[in-house]
């Protein structure tokens, strides 16, 4: 007689269950999305919360660092939307769309909506509950993936934006998906965005979240077409949990650039799941990110290649200080008929406190004999010479840390395209510097 073993569920895991009990009757969309809905809560019932035994979550043990779950959150009442007025002016130089949802339900008279040629907006809610066409062909599809995280969210999601680039079209203003908390309680949201470029359309999108006491699971599903260029900006500030999936799906002869910069940031991990399916697209992929205190900040990967003929940059660089805690996970993974791929991925951290943590992890996993791949990672402290060569010339100490923390991250940065764009992270780093005890 065998005995079945079953693991014992911990409160959050209990939560969880019980939160989407609930709410499931509530919850937008009928028919295949009730449906998949369901069969998203059956594989993380099944699993649970991912643990340091899953390999893709080895250094950041969810189980053990989710206690409970806070509430869901409402819809934002007026003060909850007054306390969350400022979100979004980190880029308040840059001339951007903003699409502005807080405690995870859009809100129209903080977002501009004026008509612009070549692009369709809804809220997910809407579309989910209509059934839109685009929804039901796109969500869950961008990239398959069995991660728990994102069945969860699959699961549970409530509100987002639902984003339609027309073919050929080049939008003059990017596009701000602003992400904010504005309840005075402790809450959870769960946000599902889509957007979709079509073929030769230019457009920059970025994803910012600022929340306070709150648990954020968040995905974005981005699909792009043949020949298009879409350059991709997420920028987290977290002051509790938040887990941030990317699933892309990239045609061919595109351009695609992905940026992520997290600071202040508690506890995040960002994961990204792209996979390059035409063939002639160049890719660009990188992050900066700052810790400080005991924060915890997990930057996972994975990169497909499953056609060949594409060239993709991977450059990720992390600075390190207090008890901070970094982690970096990439993976490449070339399929048997992706041919003359070009591949590179370095990752770099720098820590600043003999404390600081960091655990580099890239990998290579490649089914074809025709390509030029490679990895790198690096981790360490301040060169002492430099340091000591700017002490010389009467910079002081801290300052001279800066300036090199500076060039240390400037190089990635400066790989953005868009100039507001990188001088506003620019100065959200100056401060973060000038923030070093």
């Amino acid at each position: 007689m065998n005995a079945e073993v079953r693991a014992i569920k911990t409160p959050a895991e209990q939560a969880l269950g019980a939160a989407f009990a609930k709410a499931r009757g509530t919850l937008p969309g009928k028919g295949t999305i009730a449906a998949m809905r369901a069969d998203a809560f059956n594989q993380f019932d099944t699993r649970g919360l991912p643990h340091r035994r899953v390999e893709e979550w080895k250094y950041t043990d969810l189980r053990a660092l989710m206690r409970d779950l806070y509430p869901l959150a409402p819809s934002p009442d007026p003060s909850a939307r007054e306390r969350a007025k400022n979100a979004g002016k980190l880029l308040g130089g840059v001339e951007c769309r903003r699409l502005v949802f807080v405690d995870g339900a859009f809100v129209p008279d903080m977002s501009d909506l004026t008509s612009e040629p070549g692009i369709a907006i809804d809220t997910m809610a809407n579309a989910l509950g209509k059934g839109d066409p685009l929804v039901a062909a796109h969500v869950g599809r961008a990239f398959a993936t069995d991660d728990v995280a994102v069945a969860l969210n699959t699961a549970l999601m409530s509100d987002g934006a639902v984003i339609r680039i027309s073919a050929g079209a080049t939008l003059r203003r990017p596009i701000n998906l602003v992400f904010a908390t504005g309840s005075d309680k402790p809450t959870s949201a769960f946000v599902r965005s889509l957007v979709v470029v079509e073929k030769g359309a230019k457009v920059t999108i970025i994803e910012s979240h600022e929340s306070g006491d709150a648990q954020v699971n968040a995905a974005l599903e981005l699909v792009v077409g043949d020949e298009a260029q879409v350059d991709y900006i997420k920028i987290t500030q977290a002051r509790a949990l938040h887990v941030g999936s990317l699933l892309a799906t990239v045609g061919a002869r595109a351009h695609f650039n992905s940026f992520a910069f997290t600071s202040d940031a508690q506890l995040v991990r960002n994961q990204s799941f792209i996979r390059f399916a035409g063939e002639g697209t160049k890719a660009g992929i990188g992050g900066v990110s700052l810790l400080r205190g005991k924060d915890h900040v997990d930057t996972t990967l994975l990169i497909e290649h499953a056609a060949g003929h594409c060239e993709s940059r991977e450059q990720f660089r992390a600075v390190l200080d207090g008890e901070s805690h970094g982690v970096f996970q990439g993976k490449i993974v070339v399929k048997q008929h992706a041919q003359k791929t070009d591949a590179k991925m370095m990752t770099r951290a720098l820590l600043l406190s003999d404390q600081a943590e960091a655990d580099n992890k890239p990998e290579l996993e490649i089914f074809a004999d025709d390509v030029v791949c490679g990895h790198g990672a690096t981790a360490g402290a301040l060169d002492p010479g430099l340091k000591f060569y700017l002490m010389s010339r009467g910079i002081h100490e801290k300052e001279a840390e800066a300036l090199l923390v500076q060039a240390f991250i400037g190089e990635t940065i400066e790989e953005i395209a868009h100039e507001g764009i990188r001088e506003a992270l620019m100065i959200v780093s100056l401060r973060w510097l000038g923030g070093r005890s």
